[in-house]
């Protein structure tokens, strides 16, 4: 079943099901938006040192220290990446043999627990008054059903800087793995320094409009740098970084050849007169936590 914007509470439950309360996922959520918030993923610091190694600019590796210094004082001291902690994205595997009560509200109030606790910066507003909301809900909240009896949460805080940076074509199937590649690039070299390189960039392609965006962002779930199970896609994934990097853009925008450290890329059918391309870039703060219920 495709993901979707709300919970699971239009469910009917037999009496013998699994139940997870309220506060169980709401204590979840509360730790888990801190610790994205603070640790940067090991692969991630992998990546970024593996780029130090190779880097051939002085000033892109200066830049790259600094980043991975910041990583590790962010890991000891308990403070945030980065002063933008993000807008609360949640991708939410529900099992079907699962029984909860108001999803949505457990993961809101998760949410709202942990930007307090954690000394966050609360960022969310009203779309037209720009009214800060004060707790950095609502969420954005997608779910999918799954076999099973577990709740797999995965908690993505998007940073404004990368997240403005991504864009959207319906573009003539006739434009081809070319035109895709054409696309994602101009969307790159178009962002420059703005998402705070080395980026990571979500690719979703097929589907409808608003799938292919759905898609761009799930490509950032992965963990990084692990190839699509599709040959024809993970080949398309190292000709896409190969270029991105040959960009020049850098770290921070400083110059260099480390721009983007992966390409995701995540696919749907579509119609046969469409050809949707997303691109959501995340920036090297690369803020996410993966728990299980």
């Amino acid at each position: 079943m495709p993901w979707g914007l709300f919970g699971a509470d239009f469910l009917c439950y037999p009496k013998d099901m699994r139940t997870l309360s309220q506060e169980q996922i709401s204590q979840v959520v509360a730790q888990g938006v801190i610790e994205a918030c603070r640790y940067l993923p090991l692969e991630v610091e992998k990546a970024l040192r593996e780029a130090l190694e190779k880097e051939p600019s002085p000033l892109g590796r200066e830049v790259l220290k600094i980043l991975l210094q910041n990583a590790s004082l962010a890991r000891k001291e308990g403070l945030p990446l980065c002063q933008d902690t993000g807008i609360a994205v949640i991708f939410v595997e529900f099992g079907e043999d699962l029984k909860v009560s108001s999803l949505e509200e457990s993961l809101n109030e998760g949410v709202k627990r942990g930007y307090q606790k954690g000394f966050l910066r609360k960022s969310v507003a009203d779309v037209i008054t720009r009214k800060n909301t004060g707790t950095n809900t609502p969420a954005v909240i997608h779910v999918k059903i799954v076999p099973g009896d577990k709740l797999h949460l995965t908690l993505l805080p998007k940073g404004c800087g990368s997240e403005n940076m991504s864009r959207l074509a319906m573009l003539p199937p006739s434009s081809g793995i070319e035109g895709i590649k054409e696309f994602v690039l101009h969307t790159v070299k178009e962002a420059g320094p703005n998402p705070c390189p080395p980026i990571t960039v979500g690719v979703g392609l097929g589907g409808s409009f608003e799938k292919a965006a759905l898609l761009a962002k799930e490509a950032l779930c992965r963990p990084l740098g692990q190839p699509s199970p599709q040959p024809q896609i993970a080949q398309l994934e190292r000709e896409l970084l190969e270029e991105i990097n040959k960009l020049g853009i850098g770290p921070l925008g400083f110059g260099g050849h480390t721009t983007a450290l992966a390409v995701h890329i995540e696919t749907y059918p579509t119609h046969i007169a469409s050809l949707p391309v997303a691109v959501n870039i995340q920036c090297h703060a690369y803020r996410i936590k993966r728990v299980v219920l």
